[in-house]
């Protein structure tokens, strides 16, 4: 059975850090790309960060030098690691596993910024 598991979520105060985990299992999870997606209330889920099977990332503006996207395949686990979080980063974070017409999705987590 295929499941990708999200934890790591939760209420922090701005400028504060977390970090998500998306646990794998069920596929060969280092054949796949790894992306974490958010979706703030009453927006469209948006693309946050990559990492691919050969190890490489990217990420989205609004993120990039703040979040680092990081996989370790012995453990079958990607991690988010936020750091100087804003509170238009307050939303729920999915992982996404993805190759070729394979897709799987976890069910979310959700992070929680105050001002």
């Amino acid at each position: 059975q295929v499941q990708l598991v999200e934890s790591g979520g939760g209420l922090v105060q701005s400028g504060g850090s977390l970090r998500l985990s998306c646990a794998a299992s069920g596929f060969t999870f280092s054949g796949y790309h790894i992306k974490w997606y958010r979706q703030a209330p009453g927006k469209e889920r948006s693309w946050v960060a990559t990492t691919d099977i050969f190890g490489s990332t990217a990420y989205g503006d609004s993120v990039k030098g703040r979040f680092t996207i990081s996989r370790d395949n012995a453990k079958n686990t990607a991690y988010l690691q936020m750091n100087s979080l804003k509170p238009e980063d307050t939303a729920v974070y999915y992982c996404k596993a993805d190759r070729s017409t394979s897709v799987y999705w976890g069910q979310g987590t959700q992070v929680t910024v105050s001002s």
